[in-house]
Formats: structure tokens, C-alpha cells, sequence
């Protein structure tokens, strides 16, 4: 297993610790990541992302989003089926499951529709006015003030 050094990182920037330690756990992990519910990642305008993810034969009571800490968590339980099927071939997985998706600094989830056997989550980004880039004003000095002549030393 290949390992990397993130010290240089570390010590020439500031404020990155959170890709850092992202990149670290996403290389470091061992664990395989779990293919069930297959899902897409789109980016549906500049600053707008959407994930859909197949789950077909939950219902919308079924499934929850949520969102924690900036992680966004959908996790689906299928209530217990009580009739007594006889299944000759059960292909549909209603199994449970939990996907975990890390939302970056500023993104909110602005909504989240289920239709057709996909949950669509739409996400947003906005970036505080605080954080915009802004044109700084350059002034010049008035004709009053004094300015000091440069002169030789020697």
C-alpha cells in the first residue's frame, strides 16, 4: 500500500487542514466502499450540485436525509414485509443502508425530491459576501501633503 507525506502541506498553507486530513482518510482507508445504492454526482450549474441515488422500492417514509456537521447522511430502512410471499427469484435489494457524502465549507442542502425510484438532493453553494472577491481602491496623494525629496547619501 502506497502511503503519502502531507507534512509539506502542513507547513506551506494555511487554513487546508480539512483536505488534508480528507485525502489522508480517502488513501489511508482499507475498508472497501460499498457499491449499494449506486448513485451520480452532477454539478447542474456553477454553484449547484445534485446526487441521485437509486432506490428503487422504498418508499419516501422509508428514507432519511440528514445533515450533520458538514457531512450529509441518507440512510433508508425497509419496514418488514408481513405478507407471506413466496419469492421463485428476489432480485430487488430492499436491504437497509447508510451512504455518508462530506459537503465542503458553504454548501447547503436546498432540497430533496423522490420520484421514480430515485432520491434527487439538490445541493447549493454560497460563498459569504465576506468572502467574494473584492476590487480594493487605490487613492492617491493630495497636492498638500508634503513629500520628501531623495538625496544622495554621498
Amino acid at each position: 500500500m502506497r502511503s503519502f507525506d502531507f507534512a509539506p502541506l502542513h507547513r506551506a498553507s494555511i487554513g487546508f487542514d480539512q483536505i488534508a486530513d480528507l485525502m489522508d482518510r480517502a488513501l489511508t482507508s482499507d475498508v472497501a466502499q460499498p457499491s449499494y445504492p449506486p448513485y451520480n454526482i452532477e454539478k447542474t450549474a456553477a454553484d449547484s450540485y445534485r446526487i441521485s441515488i437509486a432506490v428503487a422500492g422504498f418508499s419516501e417514509a422509508d428514507l432519511n436525509v440528514e445533515v450533520k456537521e458538514n457531512g450529509l447522511i441518507v440512510t433508508a430502512k425497509k419496514a418488514p414485509d408481513e405478507s407471506e410471499r413466496s419469492y421463485l427469484h428476489r432480485g430487488i435489494a430492499t436491504r437497509a443502508f447508510e451512504r455518508r457524502f462530506t459537503l465542503a465549507d458553504h454548501v447547503r442542502v436546498s432540497g430533496a425530491s423522490h420520484a421514480d425510484g430515485m432520491l434527487h438532493i439538490d445541493l447549493q453553494r454560497e460563498v459569504p459576501e465576506a468572502l467574494k472577491p473584492r476590487r480594493i481602491e487605490i487613492s492617491t496623494k493630495s497636492s498638500n501633503s508634503k513629500m520628501v525629496e531623495a538625496k544622495p547619501v554621498n
